[in-house]
């Protein structure tokens, strides 16, 4: 049983909100208003929804509280400089610039008030850190040299994120978050990976990645051939434009699918490959952060793709994830979910599910993802129901990881919509999922994405449970 003694109320947010709001009037607000507890501070990104203001104000409007125009955000890093942690790294230049914040330390900034109100301290981190579609993304990225350790499609040419797999820009995260860990009165680290896969991308009709120098130097050594993997994926890219063009495919999209898999059992082998290394980062950090702190939590920001798409879920296994994190937040952002579901799906029916209509599928994908929601025609409209999407997903997360760590759950307020008619956030909304949280068997929430994007109306929802469970 959860008790105020070992409770953890976490919110995202951005530096933004204490410079346009003050840092002890935040504090206030968010603990005595709402009954906030632990602090997620977007500490690095070039994405709005982590370090800016709200970023659907052509669709929702100006927030009730804080900056009413939007600004325009730069990004970088919103800590000061500690050069003695990257030497190892030619990545070095990338202090964030954004007038409000210049030459400040969100962190400095912070704790000692959080402190002094009893505050969790976790700095908040994603990668990918750049060009991310529906986030808010800066209009540019001032590291010098970035270009340099940028992936490599199927085709050679250079693509739009970093390679994971390249020394410079690994050792880049190695530091940062080392440099988190040693120089600042924290509780942990909240680390979300947000990376899609050679066939993730494929199916949603992008290149796939990465066949630099430096993966393929890394699968060579793992005994993986490389140009025969890239012959594969080639042939992979040229089913998936063809499927996704509506052109005829005798024996359907689907069963022609499973023949490109078949004939080339590359695709698996690289797609395995890929998504491990990935997951060696994750496991990398963990790691820094116990040498350099044993006592810090990381925690892990779990992608909501992983429970709304098969290939992803079948990839990320609770159980697996719950060995490198002391918790994790599965995100459920229930009023936007229906909009995500849908683009997700979309995805799939314009390739290897285009034999079916989506409303013949959306009730075969549910049980096979253990959903119960709204019909497909009505999914993006009325979103997801909390006593349904927000404590099923808590349940599986919960027996997912056996009882290994804890489960916190991200609980969607006023999450950023993509359309007008996109369901919209509501106090009650919230108010339900936070209960249906803690009777599914989560060990605390996480108000996600963006302090700065939700209004207070809406959070007093969070509040109202957290006062009926006598967390408040």
């Amino acid at each position: 049983m959860v008790s105020r003694e070992n409770k953890f109320v976490g919110i995202q947010i951005s530096p933004m909100s204490f410079v346009d709001e003050g840092v002890e009037n935040v504090l206030d607000t968010l603990n005595d208003r709402i009954g906030v507890n632990a602090l997620l501070i977007g500490t690095i990104s070039w994405l709005g929804l982590k370090v800016g203001r709200r970023t659907s104000w052509n669709i929702d409007g100006p927030p009730d509280h804080g900056a009413q125009e939007p600004g325009q955000l730069k990004g970088g890093s919103y800590i000061a400089d500690h050069p003695e942690y990257y030497q190892n790294t030619p990545i070095r230049n990338f202090r964030a610039q954004d007038e409000e914040l210049k030459d400040q330390d969100i962190l400095d900034m912070v704790i000692p008030e959080a402190r002094k109100r009893g505050m969790l301290i976790y700095p908040e981190v994603m990668e990918p850190l750049f060009n991310y579609a529906g986030h808010g993304s800066a209009n540019t990225v001032d590291i010098p040299n970035l270009p340099q350790y940028l992936e490599v499609d199927v085709f050679n040419r250079i693509g739009t994120e970093p390679c994971i797999n390249n020394p410079s820009y690994r050792t880049w995260w190695h530091s940062i978050i080392e440099d988190y860990a040693r120089n600042y009165d924290i509780d942990g680290i909240m680390w979300c990976n947000e990376r899609r896969s050679p066939i993730d991308n494929l199916i949603a009709g992008r290149v796939p990645n990465c066949f630099c120098s430096y993966c393929r130097q890394e699968a060579s050594l793992r005994g993986i051939d490389v140009d025969k993997v890239q012959h594969a994926y080639r042939e992979a890219y040229e089913y998936f434009q063809h499927a996704r063009a509506g052109d005829e495919m005798p024996d359907g999209a689907f069963v022609e699918f499973l023949r490109l898999l078949y004939n080339n059992p590359e695709l698996m082998v690289w797609e395995h490959y890929w998504v491990e290394r990935n997951k060696d980062l994750d496991r990398e950090l963990y790691g820094i952060v116990k040498w350099s702190n044993k006592s810090l939590k990381f925690g892990l920001n779990v992608w909501n793709r992983n429970h709304l798409n098969p290939l992803r879920k079948a990839q990320w296994p609770w159980a697996e994830m719950a060995t490198w994190s002391d918790w994790v937040k599965p995100i459920t952002y229930q009023h936007q979910s229906g909009g995500v579901y849908f683009n997700e799906m979309t995805q799939w029916h314009k390739s290897i599910l285009r034999d079916l209509t989506p409303q013949e599928m959306t009730p075969i994908m549910y049980k096979l993802l253990h959903l119960n929601e709204a019909k497909w025609d009505e999914i993006v409209q009325q979103g997801f129901a909390p006593e349904t999407y927000v404590y099923g997903q808590c349940l599986d997360a919960v027996r997912g990881v056996q009882g290994k760590v804890p489960v916190y759950m991200g609980i969607g307020v006023d999450a950023p919509r993509s359309r007008p008619d996109q369901a919209k956030c509501t106090p009650e909304i919230v108010r339900q999922s936070v209960l249906a949280t803690y009777r599914a068997g989560g060990e605390g929430v996480v108000f996600s994405p963006n302090y700065a994007g939700m209004d207070l109306t809406t959070l007093d929802g969070a509040g109202q449970a957290l006062e009926e469970l006598g967390l408040k």
